[in-house]
């Protein structure tokens, strides 16, 4: 596909395109996207991680891309942790940042769909999982294969992109990624990062019409989840969710 078309099939196919041939530069645009905030929202999703009593033993990072978030559970708590991504690049990428920190005795990752994860029921005490409903064709089925690996009593915590709803914050945040994201995409990855820059705004608007907070939490209530949080993050670009798994 050439670098001027938008990415076409389904979710998993659209993911693949977009990300299949920049997991070296995946970091830095990380930053770029979210306005340099993408390393603070991810604290903040695993802050309900650490907070948990008894500490886990056994974290599962769905969508881990290149291992950022497997890395930063790894340096905040013991716990083994197994990461899963669509795309083998990034997770070769994360391979080797895993094997330079000294965490590959802590840290595996595993080629996987957060549709169809291959493991038994409540195999983790938590989960955590970034920017992965927009690229799943169903969510509410996506949720509850995350919560079924969950066992009673853990944790699942998320982070994806948002919408401000301030008139004049939702204003700048249209330009930012319509004009800015583009630009910068461009500047900093080239014209593979060009596609992902004007790709990332206007597919977060399309998902936010169609899944709006409400029901995401709706969702993650029907996927048998409870004590369903929401935190929006930098004026409402970013969105971190967090719930329970109930006993019992």
């Amino acid at each position: 596909m050439s670098s001027g078309t938008s990415p076409v099939g389904t979710p998993n196919e659209v993911a693949r395109d977009l990300f299949d041939g920049l997991p070296d530069r995946y970091d830095l645009l990380a930053e770029v996207l979210s306005f340099g905030q993408n390393r603070r929202w991810r604290a903040a999703m695993i802050d309900t991680v650490v907070a948990m009593d008894p500490p886990p033993r056994r974290v599962l990072d769905v969508a881990t891309g290149t291992g950022g978030v497997a890395l930063m559970l790894s340096e905040r708590t013991g716990a083994q942790i197994t990461g899963v991504d669509l795309t083998e690049p990034m997770l070769r990428r994360g391979r080797e940042r895993i094997t330079r920190r000294g965490k590959a005795d802590r840290i595996r990752l595993l080629v996987a769909r957060g549709e169809q994860l291959p493991f038994p029921d409540a195999t983790f005490d938590a989960l955590t999982f970034t920017y992965l409903l927009r690229y799943v064709a169903d969510p509410a089925a996506t949720l509850r294969e995350l919560a079924r690996v969950v066992r009673p009593g853990g944790c699942v915590a998320n982070l994806e992109f948002a919408v401000p709803t301030n008139p004049a914050w939702h204003a700048s945040w249209v330009a930012y990624t319509r004009v800015v994201l583009p630009a910068a995409g461009l500047l900093t990855g080239g014209p593979e990062w060009y596609r992902v820059g004007r790709f990332l705004g206007p597919s977060i608007s399309g998902f936010y019409r169609r899944y709006p907070v409400d029901w995401l939490q709706d969702a993650w209530r029907a996927a048998g989840l409870d004590a369903v949080t929401t935190r929006p993050m930098s004026l409402g670009g970013g969105l971190v969710m967090s719930a329970r798994k109930p006993d019992g």
